[in-house]
This record gives structure tokens, C-alpha cells and sequence, in this order.
């Protein structure tokens, strides 16, 4: 998979002068107990003894007087190894008092933490739109991963226990480290319209059934993103002005919505698609399924299958296949009536 195959790239990257030195060491091991054995016949044990004493320099006598050719090859011995040894120790203490070893172990759970997501949301940008909808996931309990390429953003990504995928989100690797195969929907907030329109662009052709939702800077970057791809394009800046404009028209019924979406409040929306309706409730009309008697949770509107709403449906309305019903109630209302629509 594309996150395994990063994690590999990166582990050769942290670990290769580690293997190297490790390697060294090991050679000037063998050197010292091979060539004590050989020259001046010592055996294993006492080869292994005189390599440690040369090395460490503890200052311990010889296990036998040295001949010429042993006090040459100590010699060599010492000499060599002070290089070797330096080089060595100072490579693996600067490797860990630097955080390199802490940060690829952090590298490593957090793509093993993106590798192992499933029907998640991919949130392009980190940014002040991509931090509240993170917000919203997170509120929701919906798994996602963000895609950012700032590196201060990526340290804050970091202590937060963010889920992350270090890269450009046009690129179409990025995409799939992101795990754009199992993903229900990407959501991108990247401040160029430009960037969104490739993005969406991108997204579209890896897979043609996502959700793919796109903020937008200006009007006439709406109809790109549409023609691109996109599913639904957000102005943020458009609906902070209507918003402005209601608190002075109608103030009340913004502040019930205000309500509804708080984190605080214990009212809240649903929606359900009719497929994953219990099949006895197929074809069933509102009044006959008595929702609001069993469970208190209204249906206040129902999405048909070409995107249009029908609000506060009549009791006759029938639920069929391919529509969504959106109910409002208390959390635990709510609760009540995903059990009760779903069940077997």
C-alpha cells in the first residue's frame, strides 16, 4: 500500500547510517578476535578478552606476552579503532540526542495510523477552514487524515495526534498515501482556488464515486470546481455575509440554528438514506411508520433522488428507495430512531 511503501522509503532513509555503523563495529569486532587468535594463537575466549581490553582501554595485562608480530598488529588495532569508534559512537548519539530516532518512530505510528483507516474524510489544507472542519469530524466521530504540505502546520498536526499526510494535495500520490481508495469523501479548503480545482481534479479521476466538497475564493470559481468534479462548493466568505445580514433580519431563527448545530445542545439532525432502512419500512408512508410515537424524532424533510428537498413532508408521503429522510430530535431521540428505522 502507498503509506507502507512511504514508511519503507522513510525507514531506509533514518536507518541506513545506523545499519552502516552498526556494521562498523561489528567488523572491528572480528577484526580484533580474529586476528589476536590467528597471530598469536589465543583462544576464542581469551581473543574475545583481549579485543575488549584493547578497545575499551581499561588498562588490564595480557592474557601472554605479545610476540613483534601481536604488539604490530595492536598497534594497528588501537589506531584503527579510535577512528572507527569515534565516528561510530558519535553518529549513533547525535542520531538519538538529535530526535531523529524519536521523530521516525512518530513518523512511523502516524502512517500506520493513516494505513489502517477506513471510510474516512480527507481534509486538504490545515488552515482556518480546514481547522474547524476537522473540528466538526472530530465532534461527529468521523475518521479522517489531513493532507498538508506547511511544515510549522505539520509540527502542530504532530502534537496534536492529528493523522497526517506530509505533501502537496495535487499530487496524485499524496492522494492515495491519503487513502483515497477507502475514503467516503475528500473535503479540500486550500486558499488558491486553482489549487482546489486541481485537487477535485485529481480526486475525480482516482475514483469517481467519492464526495468531493471544495471551498471557493470567488463566483466564478464555482462553476470550475462543479465542471471539475466537485459536489458541493462552499463560499465561506459569501455565507459569513448572509449570516451577518440574518442576525439583523432575523435573529431568532438563526440563533435555533446556532442552537442546533452548538456542541452543547442535545438537539440536533440526522439524516438516514431509505436503502438502510429496515426493508419493512420500504414503501411505507411516514404516517405508517409512526417514528415520532416510538422514538419522539421528527422527519422534517426528505431528499429525493435528483438533490431536491421536500420540507415538512405530508404524513401520506411514501419512503422509497434512493431517498434520504432527515430527522430532528435530542441526541437520544435520535439515537432511538436510527435503532429503531435500521433494525433486522
Amino acid at each position: 500500500m502507498a503509506t507502507q511503501a512511504a514508511y519503507q522509503n522513510l525507514k531506509a532513509v533514518y536507518l541506513k547510517r545506523l545499519y552502516i555503523n552498526i556494521g562498523l563495529i561489528a567488523f572491528s569486532l572480528s577484526f580484533g578476535i580474529f586476528g589476536f587468535a590467528f597471530l598469536e594463537n589465543y583462544s576464542w575466549v581469551d581473543s574475545i578478552y583481549m579485543t575488549i581490553i584493547t578497545l575499551s582501554t581499561v588498562g588490564y595485562g595480557e592474557v601472554e606476552k605479545l610476540s613483534d608480530h601481536g604488539k604490530i598488529f595492536a598497534s594497528v588495532f588501537i589506531v584503527l579503532n579510535i577512528g572507527i569508534f569515534a565516528y561510530a559512537l558519535s553518529t549513533i548519539v547525535s542520531f538519538i540526542a538529535s530526535g531523529e530516532f524519536i521523530a521516525f518512530f512518530k513518523d512511523y505510528k502516524n502512517l500506520k495510523r493513516v494505513n489502517m483507516l477506513q471510510n474516512h474524510v480527507i481534509v486538504c489544507g490545515y488552515g482556518r477552514n480546514g481547522t474547524q472542519v476537522c473540528m466538526e469530524l472530530e465532534k461527529e466521530k468521523y475518521a479522517y487524515v489531513v493532507i498538508e504540505i506547511n511544515e510549522k502546520v505539520i509540527k502542530q498536526l504532530q502534537e496534536l495526534k492529528i493523522p497526517y499526510i506530509e505533501g502537496n494535495a495535487v499530487d496524485e500520490n499524496v492522494l492515495k498515501q491519503a487513502r483515497i481508495d477507502t475514503a467516503c469523501a475528500i473535503i479540500t479548503t486550500l486558499p488558491e482556488d486553482a489549487d482546489n480545482i486541481f485537487v477535485v481534479l485529481t480526486a475525480r479521476y482516482l475514483r469517481k464515486d467519492i464526495l468531493i466538497i471544495s471551498r471557493a475564493s470567488q463566483e466564478n470559481a464555482e462553476v470550475k470546481l462543479k465542471r471539475a468534479g466537485a459536489d458541493n462548493v462552499i463560499m465561506p466568505e459569501k455565507i459569513g455575509g448572509a449570516q451577518m445580514a440574518s442576525l439583523v433580519v432575523k435573529p431568532d431563527v438563526l440563533e435555533f440554528i446556532a442552537h442546533l448545530s452548538g456542541q452543547d445542545s442535545n438537539f440536533g439532525l440526522e439524516e438516514i438514506p431509505v436503502d438502510n432502512l429496515s426493508e419493512s419500512f420500504h414503501y411505507q408512508t411516514i404516517k405508517d411508520i409512526e417514528l415520532r410515537k416510538n422514538t419522539g424524532a421528527h422527519i422534517i424533510a426528505i431528499r429525493t433522488e435528483q438533490g431536491e428537498y421536500v420540507i415538512n413532508p405530508n404524513p401520506e408521503t411514501v419512503i422509497q428507495k434512493g431517498k434520504k429522510i432527515i430527522l430532528l430530535g435530542t441526541k437520544q431521540e435520535l439515537e432511538r430512531a436510527k435503532d429503531y428505522l435500521t433494525r433486522n
